[in-house]
């Protein structure tokens, strides 16, 4: 139960502290027009003040909770089910193919959960002009509406999404979200417990706050290395739809932005 508690905490300080970055991540892996880092910051500051950064935040604020304290208790569950069915007597024994395993069955439930909550999100964060610049050669809409976003919160963008591409339409991307989650949790969850066994005193039975700390940023910061540049296809496909639609698969988008951008971006 503490692992799901635990997972819910974290979800949902995540969201508040990190979500203005994760906006302007969003906005250079799937938008156009950004030189950099500051220059995303400041283009957006310029146009939609702090505000901006805050786009699409309160549907990941009210599920990421959910998400991660489910996604953790997996987790947890998943190796002590495996322990327990290994070793019988004891359920603390860990050996690495149980933690590759708990590993990959977190992966596989983030993507069941989070990319609907993930698709919406972005949406959100991408919108950056109103339905009538954007959609010049769209089907007529009543007057009031033209200079609205197309999405007015992210009840609405659901909605919408589902009347125009059926349920499916909420895991467009799902399967860049699964080649980058299930490689990632493994690249997070095991250089965690082997870094938080490592630095852990013999004679300490549990890990304290800052062993903690640690290994979670070290693990986080191996994870999300490897995991970019599936993050940056995910999030492509996922804003694809917002204004147009330019990519027909994984594949697709994968040689579209090799073309243009190269490996570096």
């Amino acid at each position: 139960m503490e692992d799901f508690v635990a997972g819910w905490i974290g979800g949902a300080t995540s969201v508040i502290v990190g979500h203005p970055m994760d906006t302007v991540k969003t906005r250079l892996q799937a938008g156009t027009g950004y030189q950099n880092t500051l220059n995303c910051i400041l283009t957006t500051y310029k146009k939609e003040s702090v505000a901006g950064f805050f786009k699409g935040m309160s549907f990941p604020l009210t599920s990421i909770a959910v998400y991660s304290s489910v996604v953790f208790g997996v987790f947890s569950n998943t190796q002590k089910f495996l322990a327990q069915y290994h070793y019988e007597e004891s359920n603390d024994s860990r050996s690495l193919s149980d933690l590759f395993l708990a590993s990959m069955v977190s992966g596989a439930v983030s993507v069941g959960l989070g990319g609907p909550m993930d698709l919406v999100k972005i949406r959100l964060q991408m919108q950056t002009e109103p339905f009538l610049k954007a959609n010049l050669h769209s089907k007529p809409r009543p007057k009031d509406l033209w200079n609205r976003p197309m999405y007015q919160g992210p009840i609405h963008c659901m909605t919408s999404v589902i009347q125009k591409e059926g349920l499916v339409g909420l895991y467009r991307g799902a399967n860049a979200m699964l080649l980058r989650d299930v490689p990632g949790y493994c690249l997070y969850f095991i250089p965690y417990e082997i870094i938080s066994e490592w630095i852990t005193p013999d004679s300490n039975t549990t890990s304290n706050p800052y062993t903690v700390w640690l290994a979670g940023g070290i693990a986080g910061a191996i994870s999300w290395g490897t995991a970019t540049p599936m993050d940056v296809i995910k999030s492509r496909l996922q804003a694809d739809g917002v204004y147009s639609n330019k990519y027909k698969g994984v594949m697709d988008c994968i040689s579209q932005s090799y073309r243009k951008e190269g490996l570096k971006e």
